[in-house]
């Protein structure tokens, strides 16, 4: 992929007031809160409780958007800023910008076609905003990253207990061409969220989200019929292998099997990020699951800094309660290399398909690209050298 400097995100606001000129208004929100209340109404209520729920009385997940509020960066005048230049370097690649799509479990039920990990992959050939596709999808993994178009995309594990069937799936990602593999740490077991339990609602246990698992030929093997013949066996098997309990020496095994870049995703504590990185890890993913598995935490913004500062030359990503684009350039500021945006894309999904999670990471490009402009940062290393202060 080619350097992308130059590029103008922010000309997204032209075409909308130029549009409006004609009386033609935006398809989709552009702001997150009309976005949520909107896609929350195309979901429904046993959808919502899933994508929108977090654990406990939701405190963290709360907290992960609400905590971006406290910090706040310092406009510098009189500097040349009618070019931008967003684009990172990243496992070998050149990205236009450094947003991902971070992984969502149900994606593949949000579109209303019923196959939301595909529209999802066909946002981020639009946008150049790579995906980070789920182990949980309606689509398989292959298919998946096909439409991914030339954008690279990553790979994101729930290791299960079985190693034969951890490693078919790793071993299908690497084949199928994806360019990291992202390693969740944190979901070994659920967490507490009452929304689910309210409504007596597990997704994967009503069939849903297990195409990778279902088109496995390890997971088949360990079944008397395929999931097509007797599906409410293949989903019990499926419950009974998935979340392996890993520890520090797992890492060996994860880098002898594939030569894809590895992500440790879930790292929140610096001596974590220390240990990432001295046992191999290629990158650190600092995220608390958007606030999903565990309540009473800290917000994931409030740890970035010092995960970046213990990560030393090791690239760090990022996501949980990213909402727009100033958010993404505090992140920055703060040291992430890339930053996750998660159920934003989500409820694009759920409104328009790929177009629509395409329209929301562009409004979000938009605003940070805009942002830069009007604060005197031409560059994402001149974001990082004026950083971030607490407010």
């Amino acid at each position: 992929m080619t350097k992308t400097s130059g590029l103008n995100f922010g000309g997204m606001q032209n075409a909308i007031y130029n549009a409006g000129l004609n009386g033609v208004l935006p398809e989709f929100p552009v702001d997150f809160a009309t976005l949520e209340t909107r896609a929350h109404d195309g979901l429904g209520p046993m959808l919502t409780n899933y994508v929108a729920g977090g654990c406990g009385d939701e405190h963290t997940q709360d907290s992960n958007s609400s905590a971006f509020h406290h910090w706040g960066m310092v406009p510098r005048m009189m500097v040349d800023c009618t070019e931008r230049d967003l684009s990172i370097e990243l496992f070998g690649h050149t990205y236009p910008t450094p947003l991902f799509m971070a992984p969502i479990g149900l994606n593949g039920e949000a579109s209303q076609d019923r196959h939301g990990d595909m529209a999802a992959a066909r946002a981020s050939a639009q946008t150049g905003v790579p995906f980070c596709a789920s182990t949980l999808a309606n689509d398989p993994l292959e298919d998946v990253k096909q439409a991914c178009g030339d954008t690279p995309a990553f790979f994101q594990l729930y290791t299960p207990k079985h190693k034969g069937l951890a490693e078919s799936l790793i071993t299908r990602a690497e084949a199928a061409g994806y360019s990291a593999l992202v390693v969740t740490l944190d979901t070994w077991v659920t967490g507490w969220r009452p929304r689910d339990l309210n409504a007596s609602n597990f997704p994967q246990l009503r069939g849903k989200v297990l195409q990778n698992y279902f088109t496995d030929p390890v997971f088949r093997s360990l079944l008397e019929k395929p999931p097509e013949e007797d599906p409410k066996a293949a989903i019990f098997t499926w419950a009974a292998t998935f979340g392996q309990v890993l520890t520090w020496k797992d890492m060996e095994w994860f880098k002898s099997i594939t030569k894809m870049p590895i992500v440790l995703k879930g790292i929140c504590h610096p001596e974590d990020a220390r240990r990432a990185v001295d046992s191999g890890a290629d990158a650190v993913y600092c995220s608390n699951h958007g606030g999903r598995q565990a309540n009473g935490g800290i917000s994931t913004i409030d740890m970035l800094e010092d995960v970046v500062k213990a990560s030393g030359d090791t690239p760090v990503l990022f996501d949980s309660g990213v909402r727009s684009g100033s958010d993404a350039v505090k992140a920055l500021a703060l040291g992430a290399t890339a930053v996750g945006v998660g159920r934003p894309y989500t409820y694009g999904l759920a409104l328009g398909g790929a177009e629509g999670a395409a329209f929301v990471l562009n409004s979000i490009l938009a605003e940070a690209d805009l942002l830069m402009a009007v604060n005197g940062y031409p560059t994402l290393d001149a974001v990082r050298e004026a950083g971030a202060q607490r407010v």
